[in-house]
């Protein structure tokens, strides 16, 4: 069987769904959701023109004073009735609306007044219109502000809220069921005889899905048996999707793929030129998405990172879900590459990533120093110390 690479498996990953449903959130239940509609603007910020220091709301034609002092304002008061007159000057402070017929304002330490008079004593405003924020200088009402398909975050919803929005819509949170197989498995803390061994990739991606946006519909060990496996699969299909790790090869107790086939479900596509992770296995069980992940620890984070995340992301309404990459200079040289694109753990440091010595498939505490993995396409030449290589960081990929 020829096997895929690695963004011909992603896009056919990302076309098999379309985003979930809009839902309505709270500003406060937004975050790290994405817009399901284009943010406009219900109102003009400024609302009016407002002064951007503390000092005096004084006519540019009216340079260099001195100015009678006719008043103060400060923020949250509504502007005179009366349009500032000629010669006049009014105290102002930040965010207080300008007066009508005021454009500029005088800083405060740079004059002096006697509470009748103000005197210009340092060298004042260079133009007109200084100090002052435009009405609308930031977004006007029906400005369209941010696309469908934008991750919320903290700036974010602060424009939310000053264009006038105290609710948005955003796309629902996809249901991810997470099924560990293997005889040899144990619960996390769990005695863990000869023979047997922690389960650490239920953990592992329960927090990769939960980070990216996911709900945990379930989560549990099966051992390698077809019948179980078969029944976990029914029991997770009301999941968006469907997450397996182990049993995805095909070894006499790997079992991933006979199961989905005998609960109803069918593959899509398997086996991915990528190392590690090879044996993915993408599928379809009723409207989940079946993914099967390989079931060494490495390998499952790195698969999980490349398609389980950009998965979430798309059905969570991102507009650009997969991973970005840079680029930056090896620390150490690499040989050539094979058939299969390789996903090289390593550490960026001064602007330089170096991959790490142990590159074992299921060696995780190398895995858990790294905070990079460096790309090399298939058939890559060797590479040299200060060489170019594609990198994407444990950030862009969701890993941290």
């Amino acid at each position: 069987m020829t096997l895929l690479p690695i963004d011909e498996a992603q896009a056919r990953l990302i076309g098999l769904a379309a985003p979930l449903d809009s839902e309505p959130a709270t500003l406060d239940e937004a975050t790290g959701r994405w817009l399901a509609a284009p943010l406009v603007a219900l109102r003009d910020q400024p609302w009016t023109a407002l002064s951007a220091m503390d000092g005096y709301a004084v006519r540019w034609a009216d340079m260099p004073g001195p100015w009678t002092l006719a008043g103060a304002i400060q923020a949250g008061a509504l502007p005179p009735d009366e349009e500032l007159a000629p010669g006049a000057a009014m105290r102002i402070f930040t965010g207080a609306p300008m007066p009508r017929g005021a454009d500029t304002v005088v800083l405060q330490e740079d004059v002096d007044t006697d509470g009748a008079t103000v005197r210009l004593t340092g060298e004042g405003p260079a133009a007109t219109n200084r100090h002052v924020r435009r009405q609308g200088s930031d977004f006007t009402a029906n400005d369209a502000l941010l696309p469908a398909g934008t991750r919320l975050g903290p700036p974010q919803l602060a424009l939310a809220a000053l264009a006038g929005h105290g609710a948005l819509p955003v796309r629902a949170r996809p249901r991810v069921a997470i099924i560990s197989t293997g005889d040899e498995l144990v619960p996390p803390g769990a005695p863990c005889p000869p023979g047997k061994l922690p389960a650490s990739n239920g953990a592992m991606l329960c927090a990769m899905a939960t980070r990216a946006g996911a709900v945990i519909a379930s989560e549990g060990l099966v051992r390698d048996d077809l019948s179980a496996i078969t029944a976990a699969f029914a029991t997770a299909g009301r999941a968006d999707i469907i997450v397996t790790s182990g049993g995805a090869s095909v070894g006499d107790h790997d079992l991933v793929r006979p199961a989905l086939e005998a609960a109803g479900g069918s593959i899509d596509f398997w086996r991915i030129a990528m190392r590690p992770g090879k044996p993915l296995i993408v599928g379809r069980l009723g409207h989940a998405i079946v993914l099967g992940l390989p079931g060494n620890p490495v390998s499952a984070m790195v698969t999980g990172a490349l398609f389980l995340l950009p998965l979430i992301r798309h059905l969570a309404g991102s507009a650009d879900p997969l991973p970005r990459s840079r680029t930056l200079p090896l620390g150490s040289a690499m040989p050539p590459v094979g058939k299969r694109a390789e996903l090289v753990r390593a550490n960026v440091r001064d602007g330089v990533v170096t991959p790490l010595g142990f590159q074992d498939s299921a060696a995780m505490h190398a895995a858990a120093l790294a905070d990079a993995l460096i790309y090399r396409p298939i058939e890559a030449p060797a590479a040299r110390v200060g060489d170019l290589v594609t990198v994407f960081d444990w950030t862009a990929l969701g890993l941290a």
